[in-house]
This record gives structure tokens, C-alpha cells and sequence, in this order.
């Protein structure tokens, strides 16, 4: 990535880069026909508070901003909820927002007892916790709010702030370091390795941990490891169980918490018509490939590794499903596999329409595996290469 090392202008690439999510959001808000509440789901790092400054600015409303990892006399009234304070504490404000709000005592129901007293009132609440703030605010926000997830920056993001020529410059670079916003405003491989060994070791872990009661914090960290070096390979529980010393379902809730915390993902097996298809495996993917490298630090360049493949794999599929989800588009992904060996790395399911994918780090394009085009004749088939992966993402 070309880097300026103007602060104000690497300020304003970060800020143009959540663009598109901004736009949802705020046409959302300003809709009067839809809810006034907003739930904004990612990690810690990726921008939520950035996003929600913009957000705050575009409405140029009077706006009360908590935070739920700090105390204070706001956050104790509204965890009274007690209305007769809550509706002196919010006369002032149009608009309220709770960051890191799965801190936040019975979050769920203040958010409620807000937005169906306070008509005019418009609400953000964020998490890093995916799996603690949803299970908050899930049921009491039903038909109040709207959840969207914010990732580390997307391809399609960059698009609007870079040259094709910049971005194929840069390309091996994100592919390496990953995504995170504040990357952008590092120059030195020296600062992007130490920004990413902290942000594995400060914040993942310790959200990880904080909100998951790990009793065991190793053994999290050595199955990350272990998932980390199978990227693009389906995992086996009961392999991981045995090198852990852990029972099957241990390793399971891990991986859960794990996948609410924004940190890996899963890809299913795909089967429904042939007889040899394995499904029984999941593969398990990185939402960015900087965390995984940093994992096992393997934060070395392309001709010096021997996962680009995997690599690269990781990469295309991730920014498929950021652009997706986006664009509000609704998709399930697997990968295929046959025990015969046929395989596509991922098999896209939007609707009624189902599109099978080989994904190339090099510029082949193979055929679609016999077995699929006989066995789903109504599916596409696509290959995905250094060539075309790019208007892939975006389109």
C-alpha cells in the first residue's frame, strides 16, 4: 500500500474507506419508516469508533457518547434504569451512543426502554464481543434495530481511494500484513510487526478471554496456532482434541467463541445430490490474514514462503464475503469435495442461485470438475485467479 506520511491525509484514507457502511448506516437513521437503533458489530481496532464519529458529524445532532469500558455517573443512571433519571440524563440528546456496549449492565433492556420512550432519539450501541452483546440485545431490540458488521478494510473500500496500478503494488503486502485501518499509517515492516503481535496479544486474547471464561488460556492459543497452520485444509475436531488433550467439545466452544469473536470463520461442507461428498469437516478460514500470520509469526514475503496458495485462498474468499455482506447481499458459503479428490474452494449460495468457485494464485483456469457440472447442472462455475480476483470482489 502506498503510503503518504501526511497525518491528515492518512486520516482521510481511513475515514473514505469505511465509506460504504456509512452510507447504510446513515440512510437507515435518517429513514423514518425503519429503526432507530443500530447495532454495530467488529473487532476491536477495525474502526467502529472512527465509523460512529462520522456518523455523529453527519447528523450534527446533540449526542451523548459512553463507553462501556470506562465508569461513569451517565452509564451508572442509565444501568439504574430508572426512567425519571434516564429522562433527565437524555432531555438534552438526539442521539446516543454506547461503545463497547456488551460492558454495559442489562444493555438490552435500556436500549429498549430508550427507544420505545424517547421517540425522536436515535441509538448506536457497538461490541467487540459479538456473542455477549447479541445475546443482550437480541430479543429485547427485535423490530428496534438494525446489526451490521464492520471488518478490516475490504478491496472493494480501497477501490475508491487508490489506483488499480497502487493497489497491484501493494497487493502481497495486505495479502501479508492484513487489513487492520491503523497498518495504513505505518511505513516500516518493523512497526506493522510489532502493531500486529500486540494486537494479537492485547486485544484478541484479551477479549477472547474476558468474555469467553477460558480456564485454560494456552490451550486457546496453541488451537489457534494449530488452525492457523491448516488454513484452506479441512480440520479434523477429534485430531485437534487429541494434540490439545481436550475433549471434542471443548475444542468445539472454543472454536464458537472463537468465530464470535471476529477472528476465524467457517466453511462448511457442500453436499446434496452425489453419494461421495464429504461434509462432515469444516474448514477454517482467518477474517484477515495479518492475525493469522502474526498467530505463527510467519510474517515473511511471498517468495519466501510455502502457504501462498493457502494464503492467497484465504484472502479472495474473505473479501467475497466483506463485499457481500456490505452490499446487504445474503449468501451462504461452503467448499466441495469429493472422496474421489475433485474439489472447489468455495461454493457461493445467494438465493436460488448457486456458483461454484476454483480458487488460483497463479493465472491458470482450469475446467469445472466433471463431477460437479454433471452433478449440479444448473450451477455456475467460476475460476478466480491473479488475473480477474480483483473485479471478482467487487463486482
Amino acid at each position: 500500500m502506498v503510503v503518504v506520511d501526511k497525518s491528515a491525509e492518512n486520516k482521510y484514507i481511513v475515514f473514505m474507506i469505511l465509506r460504504n457502511l456509512q452510507e447504510r448506516i446513515v440512510k437507515q437513521l435518517k429513514n423514518t419508516d425503519l429503526p432507530r437503533g443500530v447495532i454495530l458489530y467488529g473487532p476491536r481496532q477495525v474502526g467502529k469508533t472512527t465509523l460512529t464519529q462520522e456518523i455523529i458529524k453527519y447528523f450534527d445532532q446533540k449526542t451523548l457518547v459512553l463507553s462501556g469500558d470506562r465508569e461513569s455517573v451517565e452509564r451508572k443512571i442509565l444501568e439504574s434504569r430508572e426512567w425519571e433519571k434516564m429522562k433527565l440524563l437524555l432531555a438534552d440528546y438526539e442521539l446516543l451512543v454506547i461503545d463497547e456496549a456488551q460492558r454495559v449492565k442489562e444493555v438490552g433492556l435500556i436500549a429498549k426502554i430508550i427507544l420505545d420512550t424517547r421517540k425522536d432519539l436515535k441509538l448506536i450501541l457497538t461490541g467487540s464481543a459479538a456473542l455477549d452483546l447479541a445475546s443482550k440485545v437480541s430479543e429485547p431490540l427485535t423490530g428496534r434495530a438494525y446489526s451490521y458488521r464492520l471488518w478490516p478494510i475490504g478491496q472493494n473500500e480501497l477501490s475508491g481511494m487508490m489506483t488499480y496500478a497502487e493497489r497491484l503494488a501493494n497487493l502481497e503486502e495486505r495479502v501479508i500484513y492484513g487489513s487492520y485501518p491503523k497498518l495504513v499509517l505505518l511505513n516500516s515492516q518493523e512497526e506493522k510487526h510489532n502493531y500486529l503481535h500486540e494486537l494479537v496479544d492485547k486485544y484478541l486474547y484479551k477479549d477472547i478471554l474476558d468474555y469467553g471464561g477460558i480456564r485454560n488460556p494456552r490451550k486457546v492459543r496453541d488451537l489457534l496456532k494449530l488452525v492457523a497452520y491448516q488454513v484452506g485444509n479441512q480440520v479434523s475436531i477429534a485430531e485437534l482434541a487429541a494434540q490439545l488433550e481436550l475433549s471434542r467439545d471443548a475444542v468445539n466452544n472454543y472454536i464458537d467463541l472463537l468465530e464470535a469473536s471476529f477472528v476465524i470463520f467457517r466453511l462448511p461442507g457442500f453436499g446434496r445430490n452425489l453419494r461421495n461428498e464429504m461434509k462432515k469437516m469444516n474448514k477454517i478460514y482467518f477474517w484477515d490474514t495479518g492475525v493469522r500470520n502474526a498467530l505463527i509469526n510467519q510474517l515473511n514475503w511471498k517468495s519466501e514462503r510455502q502457504d501462498w496458495g493457502q494464503l492467497w485462498e484465504n484472502y479472495v474468499i474473505g473479501e467475497r464475503m466483506k463485499r457481500n455482506e456490505y452490499e446487504g447481499w445474503r449468501a451462504n458459503y461452503y467448499y466441495w469435495r469429493l472422496a474421489s479428490g475433485a474439489e472447489l474452494d468455495l461454493v457461493e449460495e445467494r438465493g436460488v442461485e448457486l456458483l461454484g468457485v476454483e480458487i488460483k494464485s497463479g493465472n491458470k483456469s482450469p475446467n469445472a470438475p466433471t463431477s460437479w457440472s454433471t452433478g449440479y447442472t444448473q450451477a455456475k462455475y467460476q475460476v478466480v485467479n491473479s488475473e480477474n480476483w480483483e473485479e471478482w470482489v467487487r463486482e
